[in-house]
């Protein structure tokens, strides 16, 4: 219980930490106006993809940070209404659209949807399925025994087995149809539901860097919920430098790694510290094992280096699914990934050349 009421309070915190002080809030800089240098600029937002959007960057003043700020927002609330599957939006038709229409109609999308979807299979198939988008009828029922567990600890309980297996039967990632000519995606079974939550947040971020470099931004990074991207490096021509999260809540030391990034470069992770409720004294975490139908707990966290943003979260995720070995190889034999498995009496373990981005 003690766990629990850490977690309420650093919920809103970064999954990772930038090294700098970061004020939240509005506005922050960190030299004067005046003194002929760009300015390093921070910016907080609170209500995007359900956490906490931090902005870094530079430049010459407050308002062409500021406006620079809201693009970035901007654009972020669009794959935040596209990629919802919990609300409705008026003229839009979202993952909640697609989900409410399962077995009835072809749902016609936004081609960003489409992208994001097939991106997803294309992970599906790269983990053997350990990634699976398919599996919102399994994860809507853990949502709702988490829901009410967090709310109601003393009643708190877990989902039977057989409602488990029931649930999975409409899992099949092969009965989402995906037409590109006529820009629809249909579910043929009626009893399916699709849940990107292994892969929205980190496409969105990647998605959204992409298109501030065509806006000709640099020297920005941006973290959405502790999936953190870096475009360009600092002001002075060096990496960003990046603090990973203990995932050991109760411990003093706040950070496990120190990694540099440079530019394109992203740290994502993933663990049973940001999501999860207690049943008779035991933690269960938001990230559901496909094999087992229940909560993976070999690791405290994974956190993935690589490139892509949306590939970090997805790996992030398969990799907390698989065993040290499985991962490890299948890590090792990805060009240009990069992993770190920390283990819940706080020991760590490194892929092949993970280590050569940590600052000593």
């Amino acid at each position: 219980m003690k766990r629990l009421k850490i977690a309420s309070v650093i919920l809103i915190i970064f999954l990772i930490i930038f090294i700098w002080a970061v004020h939240s809030g509005r506005l922050f800089s960190d030299k004067a106006d005046d003194s002929g240098e760009q300015i390093k600029y921070t910016a907080t937002f609170m209500d995007i993809f359900d956490t906490r959007t931090e902005i870094l960057g530079y430049a010459n003043n407050e308002e062409e940070f500021s406006n620079q700020a809201e693009l970035i927002k901007d654009r972020l609330v669009f794959y935040n209404n596209l990629y919802d599957i919990y609300n409705d939006y008026d003229g839009i038709n979202n993952i909640k659209t697609i989900n409410d229409n399962a077995g009835i109609a072809p749902v016609q999308v936004d081609e960003e949807i489409i992208n994001l979807l097939k991106f997803s299979k294309d992970m599906y198939e790269l983990t053997d399925g350990k990634v699976n988008i398919a599996m919102g009828s399994v994860l809507s029922i853990w949502h709702e025994y988490r829901e009410y567990g967090s709310e109601n600890p003393d009643r708190a309980s877990l989902p039977t087995m057989d409602e488990l297996k029931e649930a999975n039967q409409h899992t099949n990632i092969e009965n989402m149809i995906i037409d590109e000519k006529a820009k629809t995606v249909y579910l043929t079974d009626p009893e399916m539901s699709l849940d990107v939550g292994s892969t929205g947040k980190g496409y969105a971020v990647q998605r959204v860097m992409e298109y501030c470099r065509e806006k000709g931004m640099d020297n920005i990074l941006l973290s959405l919920g502790g999936n953190i991207s870096g475009l360009g490096t600092r002001i002075d021509g060096t990496p960003f430098r990046i603090a990973i999260q203990n995932p050991d809540l109760t411990s003093t030391e706040p950070y496990i790694e120190k990694v540099d990034i440079s530019d394109g470069q992203c740290v994502v992770s993933s663990g049973d510290y940001q999501r999860y409720y207690v049943v008779d004294d035991k933690v269960y975490c938001h990230i559901i094992n496909p094999d087992t139908l229940y909560p993976a707990e070999t690791f405290a966290a994974v956190s993935i280096l690589t490139d892509d943003s949306g590939k970090a979260d997805a790996l992030s995720t398969a990799i907390y699914n698989m065993s040290l070995e499985e991962g490890m190889d299948f890590v090792n034999g990805l060009e240009g990934v990069e992993a770190m498995w920390v283990y819940h009496d706080g020991s760590k373990v490194y892929s092949e050349h993970f280590e050569e981005s940590i600052v000593k």
